[in-house]
């Protein structure tokens, strides 16, 4: 997954004890149909057969999730917008996307624009209510003003990444409306808590002084943060939007050891230490100074922020409910209509959703029992039985070896590509190990920061899961795809943008490409783990649907995944929590991956002996991430031309 981490230690240590008594009670599912950011090849000597895949036809959306608010020519523009009417084409492209970007300080510095751009790395991301008022009437000017220009006039490349842009600021207009219905604080990476954890961590340059005392501009303005946080938590809670029970001790079990630590055992203060004390040409006395100013900051305002968390997070536990689906929510079902728009780029339904993850299932386990039958296993067995079985019968990982088995498998990839593409990125990707890991940070633009598979290497690791983890992560998955997209000479819109479903179903389309390039040829766990995952991601669909639209209890949604994945329950409880905290991003995955292969047999049907799997590569990739409609006209396009 793109920067999605399974943080499954906390997660299943804490989730199992609380549920324990505390389950909420089962729901009936409804028998009504629920209606309706973003950053990312082949010959083979043994061609594997794909099984028909049968996406449903995609619905229209309804009016109240998917109309967004009229732009009108005589509606005030934001004074944000000022200068960008009468830009050319291309102008306004890179000149309004900049103005988007430069609201989000914090995102600049991870791309590594900030010398580009001509800012320091010494501000935080504001957001407060009005800061996020101006953002969206910003949204809405550049919005209007893409819609005025005549795209008879525009050249095809114009068009297309036109095209794009009104896709993604249609749907950012869409959001606003559901502005304060998420989780800012959730046990996902994408709380506001772990993404800043891992902003000051992992990825704030120190290469310099001025760069050091950038990060202690940026650690006195955390506490101002997270008051903004805590008001937009309040907000939220007189709307009913309070994270579910069960899962706020969760987050708590994260914030409070800061909350409580001396500044000098924080990650915020030893992690700059290492970073300063390794720079070089700079005086101890001046080392000595910047660490003395961190130290002050982190006891002024990291842990003070922490501490007003914690507080009101113990206090919302008093007021928050078990009730794990959105659907709670006064607009929860447009919300979650929207949100399935969002992340699949599609207008499938919570219920078409529901009935194809379904549907795939029961393909994906007749194959699952037929491989195991080749091994000579009990196909009578349950998945979790026969999964069990083969952890122990494939091997065990552990320690330094975690580490050196991804790099390993990811070399070995590597040295197929050239039959299936004629693509590849430039910069490198490395394999980061931790406590923690599943996910994949994109390179920096300026060269400065290598792609990263962050890969959990403690404890240890079945080595029947390692190679589709490292096909989805790494190569030919995200980093294929998005260090790409960062190189390609498009605009910075196209190269930036990652849309959910394009970037995730290349990533899980990447894992069946790598069976079809031989990867898995003398590897029938590894391939039977490769199988478990699709089986995973197939099952998101009913899960996610099932959480959100059919008001499944959290229980029901671990049972429906354990039982038909094989996994561990522990690991499933914590899967389960993501789903719960960031509705509508786990269906993306196969949704985008059926649609590649939809695409695929198309052209392969269309073209016959002409189709050339290196060239449909190119269609997918050379175009940055993409909307999944977008996608389906691209490749209707090159169809079109290889036949003329």
């Amino acid at each position: 997954m793109r920067k999605v981490m399974r943080r499954q230690l906390l997660v299943i240590l804490i989730i199992s004890v609380l549920l324990a008594g505390c389950q909420p009670a089962p729901q009936p599912a409804p028998t009504a149909t629920a209606p309706p950011t973003a950053v990312i090849v082949m010959a083979t000597p043994t061609p594997v057969p794909l099984p028909p895949v049968a996406v449903p036809p995609t619905a229209a959306p309804v009016a109240a999730a998917a109309t967004p608010p009229p732009a009108t020519a005589q509606a005030a523009l934001s004074p944000l917008a000022t200068g960008l009417e009468g830009l050319g084409a291309d102008a306004f492209f890179d000149e309004s996307y900049k103005r988007l970007l430069l609201r989000n300080p914090e995102y600049v510095t991870t791309l590594g624009l900030t010398r580009l751009f001509g800012i320091g790395n010494d501000r935080l991301t504001d957001v407060s209510a009005g800061y996020q008022r101006e953002t969206q009437g910003l949204e809405r000017a550049i919005l209007e003003l893409l819609r005025r220009y005549d795209r008879a006039k525009l050249t095809p490349a114009q068009r297309l990444t036109a095209d794009i842009y009104d896709w993604y600021l249609d749907d950012r207009v869409r959001g606003q409306a559901f502005a304060y219905d998420d989780y800012p604080l959730n046990p996902t990476v994408f709380s506001v808590h772990n993404d800043l954890m891992q902003f000051f961590t992992d990825i704030h340059p120190v290469r310099t002084a001025q760069e050091a005392r950038d990060y202690v501009t940026r650690l006195a303005q955390v506490k101002t943060k997270y008051e903004q946080v805590i008001a937009g938590l309040k907000q939220r809670e007189q709307a009913g939007v309070v994270l579910p029970r069960f899962l706020i001790p969760v987050v708590l079990s994260d914030l409070r050891p800061i909350a409580q630590a001396s500044p000098t055992s924080t990650p915020f203060y030893t992690v700059f230490a290492g970073k300063v004390n390794a720079l070089a040409g700079l005086g101890d006395a001046e080392k000595q100074a910047l660490l003395a100013d961190a130290e002050k900051q982190i006891a002024a305002s990291v842990i003070p922020a922490y501490k007003l968390l914690v507080e009101y997070l113990e206090r919302q536990q008093t007021v928050a409910t078990n009730d794990a689906g959105i659907w709670k929510l006064a607009d929860g079902a447009a919300y979650y209509a929207y949100l399935l728009r969002h992340h699949t780029t599609t207008n499938l339904t919570a219920d078409q959703i529901h009935e194809l993850g379904k549907s795939e299932l029961q393909r994906i386990h007749a194959e699952m029992r037929q491989t195991f039958g080749t091994l000579g296993y009990d196909t009578t067995q349950g998945l979790p039985a026969l999964y069990n079985r083969l952890a122990q019968d494939g091997g065990l990982v552990s320690g330094a070896q975690i580490v050196a088995t991804y790099e390993q498998l990811i070399r070995g990839a590597e040295e197929r590509l050239s039959v299936v593409f004629d693509q590849k990125p430039r910069a490198r990707v490395i394999v980061i190990g931790g406590p923690t890991g599943g996910y994949y940070m994109p390179p920096a633009v300026d060269g400065s920061r290598p792609g990263a598979f962050y890969a959990q290497a403690t404890g240890i690791v079945p080595k029947y899961t390692m190679a589709s983890l490292a096909y989805h992560e790494a190569v030919p998955g995200h980093h294929f795809q998005l260090a790409i997209a960062q190189e390609l000479n498009l605009p910075i819109l196209r190269r930036d943008m990652g849309f959910t479903g394009h970037v995730e179903g290349w990533a899980l389309y990447a894992e069946r490409l790598a069976k079809e390039m031989g990867l898995y040829a003398n590897d029938p766990y590894g391939d039977l783990g490769r199988l478990q995952m699709e089986a995973f991601r197939a099952a998101r669909l009913v899960v996610d649907t099932g959480l959100h639209a059919k008001r499944w209890s959290f229980d029901q949604a671990v049972d429906y995944m354990v039982e038909n994945t094989g996994r561990q329950r522990a690991a499933m409880q914590a899967e389960v929590a993501r789903y719960v905290s960031i509705p509508g991003q786990a269906t993306a995955y196969y949704v985008g991956f059926l649609k590649v292969l939809e695409l695929r047999q198309r052209a392969k049907d269309a073209l016959g002996a002409r189709f050339d799997l290196k060239e449909f590569h190119n269609v997918l990739l050379v175009n940055g991430t993409v909307p999944l409609e977008v996608l389906e006209q691209l490749v209707d396009e090159y169809i079109q031309a290889k036949k003329g």
